[in-house]
């Protein structure tokens, strides 16, 4: 059970002209989701018979549905094509860079087909099609990211997480979810019971989840139990996982894999990169790299060969599919029922982290319709209609994040929030209560304080401010959301609505338009 978690945090800036937070999206466009996708289709198109489990956000779908942002991702991968020329023009005479200025012009225009003209902009209803095909089955997950076992004191903002994205998911995809992705895997005992609610049939929990439930699990991590509530719960493998997330442990950090880290937005001189970079002369990555991994040395790295890469990735992608031969094999000698392998992976690790993991996606999918007859793949809704009889009892409070438990996003960098996020939630919960069938300014009101509310509680900023990447970005959001949140409270209770406030918020923060506030009320 192949899983791709696909999640980017909601960020959409209309009052800049360029925003260094939104080449996020554009970034993974190129790098993951459109080669995914690529991958996925011509494989559906050959025959190949395979089954992969995706989830993709809702902050993602609305990203990728949205009409200024599909219109500025035309305009970031132009530059890139425009770069990539000048690029093949740059290394003409440098025959070990030559090769890869052609590979990125290649991709690039690819990129560009792909999204403008066979798809029309529209990726999210090209994944649908594999999911209505058969190939994909596509999870939803909490409607911004939100960490629940850190909202599970107001059971309110809880259900609008887990509601707003059954709806939103719906709309997208013409059917109700089956099963989520909990953000970071984070699953606390009754949290099954507001999943149920909804109709989400299974979720997916690390492997201590499974392992430490209230009862001895009989197969372990390798078949999912039934909570009381009767929704499943997979649990994740740890060997199958390691081997492809772990640059220190796993293929990603080979010598002749692409180093991420030495790009030509920083190597270059700064007149020549200027206009592909940002505005402000920031100097970023423009994803274009020649250089492989070859050491920890940034400095001392040799060239990058698209063909040895590409060697490696087929080597391992063998590698991958005799070990999950051998493991299946052993625990089929010890189990009455086939074995289930959980393997989860960020989306974004294939192709963004790791360049060539969409290649490797691609041959170990072929390699296992072609090459064996041991393993196949395998989607949840598949499992629990050939398996629906399953042990039950209760996963323990868990996540994925480090030590598998809260500390990424509750610690001493970013334990300021939750307050205000519960104080919020509990405001929102009162207005929701008092206004059981509102209509024009305060309907429109109470739609966007429930927006501000869900944006402030993406799991996104507190784990920003763990890691110090982009930690002045990721508490501003925060703060501003909190502020607009608290704005708007006030106006509705004092029946005073400011509608330009509120129409430029409805502009800029426009996610989830057909909201129902009314998922916080008791």
């Amino acid at each position: 059970m192949i899983v791709l978690h696909a999640h980017l945090p909601f960020v959409r800036h209309p009052e800049y002209n360029d925003s260094l937070e939104e080449r996020w999206l554009y970034e993974a466009i190129t790098e993951t989701y459109i080669p995914l996708l690529s991958h996925f289709e011509k494989l559906a198109e050959d025959g190949v018979r395979f089954r992969v489990t995706m989830s993709m956000t809702p902050p993602l779908v609305s990203m990728l549905t949205d009409s200024l942002l599909q219109e500025r991702y035309i305009r970031h991968i132009e530059a890139l094509i425009e770069l990539a020329h000048k690029e093949v023009e740059r290394t003409r005479w440098m025959p070990e860079f030559q090769r890869t200025a052609q590979m990125y012009l290649r991709k690039f225009e690819h990129c560009r087909w792909v999204f403008a003209e066979k798809h029309r902009h529209d990726l999210v209803q090209a994944f649908r099609r594999l999911q209505d095909a058969g190939f994909l089955e596509i999870l939803t997950c909490g409607a911004t990211h939100g960490f629940l076992p850190l909202l599970q004191t107001e059971k309110g903002a809880v259900r609008a997480q887990i509601g707003v994205a059954a709806s939103h998911y719906k709309k997208h995809f013409g059917r109700a979810p089956r099963g989520i992705w909990l953000a970071e895997c984070g699953y606390y005992p009754g949290l099954d019971e507001a999943l149920a609610e909804f109709g989400i049939r299974y979720f997916f929990v690390d492997t201590h989840g499974v392992l430490f439930a209230d009862k001895r699990p009989r197969y372990g991590i390798f078949a999912p139990l039934f909570c009381p509530s009767g929704v499943a719960a997979f649990g994740r493998d740890v060997e199958s996982s390691k081997s492809v997330w772990s640059a220190k442990e796993g293929y990603p950090g080979d010598f002749d894999y692409r180093e991420f880290y030495r790009d030509i937005g920083f190597d270059l001189d700064i007149d020549y990169i200027k206009p592909y970079i940002h505005e402000s002369g920031l100097r970023i990555f423009t994803g274009m790299k020649y250089h492989r991994i070859t050491g920890p040395s940034l400095e001392n790295k040799l060239p990058y060969n698209e063909e040895n890469a590409m060697r490696k990735a087929a080597e391992h992608a063998g590698n991958f599919m005799f070990n999950r031969e051998k493991q299946i094999e052993h625990l089929a000698s010890v189990m009455d029922r086939p074995p289930m392998i959980v393997s989860p992976y960020d989306a974004e690790l294939f192709g963004h982290w790791w360049y060539e993991g969409p290649d490797f996606l691609n041959i170990l999918l072929r390699k296992m319709h072609y090459d064996q007859d041991v393993i196949k793949t395998i989607t949840p809704s598949e499992y629990l209609q050939g398996f629906p009889k399953n042990q039950v009892a209760v996963p323990s409070f868990s996540s994925w994040g480090y030590k598998g438990y809260c500390e990424v996003w509750l610690e001493g960098s970013n334990d300021w929030l939750y307050r205000h996020l519960h104080a919020a939630a509990n405001r929102m919960i009162e207005l929701a209560n008092r206004h059981p069938q509102a209509s024009g300014l305060i309907e429109r009101a109470l739609k966007q304080s429930a927006r501000e509310l869900l944006l402030a509680q993406s799991s996104d900023w507190a784990f920003i401010m763990k890691t110090q990447t982009m930690v002045e970005y990721a508490v501003q959001r925060t703060k501003q959301h909190l502020l607009n949140f608290n704005d708007l409270y006030f106006q509705i209770v004092r029946n005073q609505i400011d509608e330009a406030f509120l129409a430029d918020l409805e502009g800029k923060n426009n996610i989830f338009p057909d909201i129902d506030y009314k998922l916080y009320a008791d």
